[in-house]
């Protein structure tokens, strides 16, 4: 095998390994994103600052909401930060639902109780 053809190779495997982790991510089907639910001072029960997404949990009187945000970077963009949120804080919520009618889906924006706007994605 020559030179070229050996550089290329590697050139190749490399490409394939840097662009493998995108091919695991997973598709935003699962969310219904032609309609949208509003929940109001709702309880914060958890924040989740991790990669590869961020979610935030809220409880609405019995249920309980996991809802899907971007990754921390594209999320500290938007505005938020690792402490952004904290258990007990309420705040209101838009979200795309999941499809399979389960409470969860895709958190679009959040309202602070200082009445900060936050997008998600």
């Amino acid at each position: 095998m020559n030179r070229t053809i050996r550089n290329f190779c590697a050139c190749a495997l490399a490409l394939f390994g840097i662009c493998l982790p995108a091919a695991a991510h997973h598709s935003f089907a699962m969310f219904d994103q032609n309609k949208s639910v509003e929940l109001k001072n709702v309880a914060v029960a958890r924040f989740q600052w991790a990669n590869p997404h961020v979610f935030v949990v809220v409880k609405d009187g019995g249920t309980t909401y996991t809802l899907e945000c971007g990754s921390p970077s594209n999320m500290r963009e938007t505005g938020w930060k690792f402490n952004t949120l904290k258990s007990g804080d309420k705040i209101d919520v838009v979200f795309f639902p999941l499809r399979n009618g389960k409470p969860g889906g895709a958190l679009k924006l959040a309202t602070l109780a200082n009445g900060k706007k936050l997008e998600a994605w």
